[in-house]
């Protein structure tokens, strides 16, 4: 399968630059996985799509704010790091930008010296290994000196980060937001409660895939990087207590699909999981555990356009996302949501 045939035309002016006062405000695509039916309505309507029983997947990671401006302590020249993945220790896997002045051996220093970094590993496209070197607590240092790691298509500065962030955050350690869940408030997820909707998180930390693009030709040779999962034992009861008596599993997002996945194709039952995942689903996948999944729009020939083309159908997603072009839908991690149910 050709990864041609996930492109789309899409305006610049559709990219959504900066949140809803609202989280809730955002618009929503409803699609008919069965019959290719669509429907234009307002996340805050949710709740009429949702039935007591349902399971709700929500995915608590946090974001760092994992982007770092420093100086090469040889040269003074400025560069760049995008925190990606805690490897072990004080050990990091990064982008570095520009690359080409980062070497094996070289440090860069950020805050007067208040973080140090030594590049211990070189990688491709731009990937770099680093030791850290600071005093006190790792994550209230980077909380100082760190920028949230918007997407490059976002060019507005965002003056809140927890708009950034999901109101379930919990576990730090994305390098990006699972930001279908950024249209959820307490509010309606209490809501959604009071309704007998159940509400389950998992966590998965989201990594170097979400900013490499399919570089290949055909998608079946595509190699997803790999990123942490955990589901804890409670999570998994409840799942499968939905499953045996019938009610919808609704993930919150393609890191929660892909969680869920991973440990369904693994296990009978759902069981408490943690570990490494680097599952590609696309077109011709046979879905094991989701029934229903809540998206943002996706950047066209993505690894993330293939997951819900797997799930709704390739013709009835790209019908669907024609129609929200048409209709000015708003793109990307800021933008409208998308239920395939």
């Amino acid at each position: 399968m050709n990864v041609e045939d996930f492109d789309f035309d899409l305006p610049e002016k559709l990219i959504a630059q900066t949140p809803l006062l609202d989280r809730t405000a955002s618009r929503l695509l409803v699609l008919d996985k069965q019959t290719g039916e669509i429907e234009d309505r307002f996340f805050s309507s949710i709740e009429a799509e949702l039935e007591s029983g349902d399971c709700l997947v929500i995915n608590d990671t946090r974001v760092m704010p994992a982007r770092l401006h420093g100086e090469k302590q040889e040269t003074g020249a400025a560069i760049e790091l995008l925190l990606l993945k805690q490897i072990e220790g004080d050990r990091w896997e990064t982008l570095a930008k520009p690359a080409k002045r980062v070497k094996l051996g070289t440090v860069v220093e950020f805050g007067g010296g208040l973080l140090k970094a030594t590049c211990v590993a070189e990688g491709e496209q731009g990937g770099r290994e680093f030791e850290m070197h600071y005093e006190g607590i790792f994550h209230e240092v980077l909380d100082q000196l760190g920028e949230m790691p918007l997407p490059p298509y976002i060019k507005e500065t965002l003056d809140d980060r927890e708009r950034y962030q999901t109101v379930y955050s919990k576990h730090i350690g994305s390098a990006a937001a699972p930001t279908a869940g950024l249209h959820f408030t307490e509010e309606l997820l209490d809501r959604l409660k009071n309704k007998g909707v159940v509400v389950a998180p998992i966590t998965l930390h989201v990594g170097l895939g979400t900013f490499r693009p399919v570089s290949v030709d055909t998608i079946e040779t595509h190699q997803m990087h790999s990123e942490f999962y955990q589901m804890s034992a409670e999570t998994a009861s409840v799942l499968q207590e939905t499953r045996n008596r019938g009610g919808r599993i609704i993930a919150v997002g393609t890191t929660s699909a892909r969680t869920l996945e991973t440990i369904a194709s693994a296990h009978v039952e759902f069981k408490e999981a943690s570990g490494w995942t680097d599952i590609f689903i696309y077109p011709g996948y046979s879905f094991k555990a989701v029934d229903a999944l809540i998206t943002n729009f996706h950047l066209p020939k993505s690894t993330l356009v293939m997951l819900v083309s797997a799930l709704g159908g390739r013709e009835a997603i790209l019908s669907a996302y024609a129609h929200a072009v048409q209709e000015n839908y708003r793109f990307f991690s800021f933008g409208d949501a998308m239920l395939i149910k």
